[in-house]
């Protein structure tokens, strides 16, 4: 479960379920929940996970329950990711280690990645565990990832360190594991100055096109 805790203007979701902070329908309701918090009384939102992991992708145990439970929580997730894209506030997430899948997606759906160094795999496995990407995950990554590793990261599914990623675009900085934390909560402090009507417009003109895709995909 989520800790949400504000930190001056910014809104700090914290994931630490002692595991891998898998997302199941638990976690996603609260992290819809921190995002109601932050909205109503905060300037920024921060995402952190716990020390040597962010998030390793949906949780497998809903996963297996059958097609309609699984399909059920891919759409519950693609609706919280699409959230977190056109969130008109900053998003800024701190990679406290491993962002598979879903994770890696949570990380292409925030503005600003703070990544920590270490011995972390960050990416979309999918192609690797025989899974075509849905529609929302192509456009996340088609929205944020390098032209140029596209299709090592998407069309051949592979693992990255943190400094790959990086290059890729899963992160935008690089930091220490004991500092990423801070390093996070001081950029989240910094954007929630920035005038918040121009920062929300700018964001939805740019994303827009992406946005448009992944709502009619989810409404098909």
């Amino acid at each position: 479960m989520p800790e949400f805790k504000k930190v001056g203007d910014v809104g700090v979701i914290r994931l630490d379920d002692g595991k891998a902070n898998a997302l199941g329908h638990a976690l996603i309701n609260d992290l819809h929940a921190g995002l109601d918090e932050a909205a109503h009384s905060c300037k920024a939102v921060l995402f952190c996970g716990r020390t040597g992991v962010f998030c390793a992708g949906f949780d497998l145990k809903e996963i297996s329950q059958g097609p309609p439970q699984s399909t059920a929580l891919v759409n519950a997730g693609a609706s919280l990711l699409l959230r977190i894209f056109r969130h008109p506030q900053p998003v800024v997430a701190a990679c406290t280690g491993h962002a598979i899948a879903a994770g890696a997606l949570l990380l292409l759906a925030s503005d600003t990645r703070i990544g920590a160094r270490g011995e972390f795999q960050l990416g979309l496995n999918e192609t690797a565990i025989g899974m075509s990407l849905p529609v929302f995950a192509i456009e996340l990554a088609r929205a944020r990832l390098s032209m140029r590793h596209r299709t090592a990261a998407v069309i051949q599914g592979q693992l990255m360190d943190p400094q790959t990623a990086m290059d890729t675009g899963y992160l935008d900085v690089l930091t220490s594991p004991d500092e990423v934390f801070d390093r996070g909560l001081t950029t989240a402090t910094q954007l929630a100055q920035l005038p918040a009507q121009a920062y929300g417009a700018n964001k939805a003109a740019l994303r827009q096109p992406y946005i448009d895709t992944i709502k009619s995909s989810l409404d098909s």
